[in-house]
């Protein structure tokens, strides 16, 4: 668990860095597994629905595959544990404070950000100041 000085320390630590892709959620119909290593995804949640990925704008569009509008990733660079609590929460409302919507990902080493395409540099901004601010 996370309490206050470790909070601190991990906002001190984000290191948020942006990618060029632009990345899009798409739902996934039965596909041959030779067509899904194609694709590339670089996340994966199984739902009830079906499959959805996350993958390159530009491979979704080679692949005609329906999806949904186009995002940029933001990842932190600060390690945190799968048990942090409050990391989340703060880079969450500081992109909503500022209207921009915050897609949150979460891998073993690091969290990923995916806001919408064009708000990407405003939102790496605002979490470099929630950095200078830990």
């Amino acid at each position: 668990m996370v309490r206050g000085d470790e909070l601190r320390r991990l906002l001190a630590g984000l290191r948020p860095v942006l990618s060029e892709e632009e990345y899009v959620f798409c739902v996934l119909p039965d596909l041959a597994s030779a067509q899904f290593e194609a694709l590339a995804p670089m996340a994966m949640v199984r739902e009830t629905e079906g499959v959805t990925v996350v993958i390159e704008h530009a491979r979704a569009q080679s692949a005609g595959l329906s999806c949904s509008p186009p995002f940029q990733r933001i990842s932190l660079g600060v390690h945190s544990s799968l048990l942090a609590v409050g990391l989340t929460a703060a880079v969450a409302s500081r992109l909503a404070d500022h209207g921009i919507c915050a897609n949150m990902l979460a891998g073993y080493h690091h969290d990923h950000i995916f806001v919408p395409a064009g708000q990407g540099r405003r939102a790496l901004a605002l979490l470099e100041s929630l950095q200078a601010s830990g």
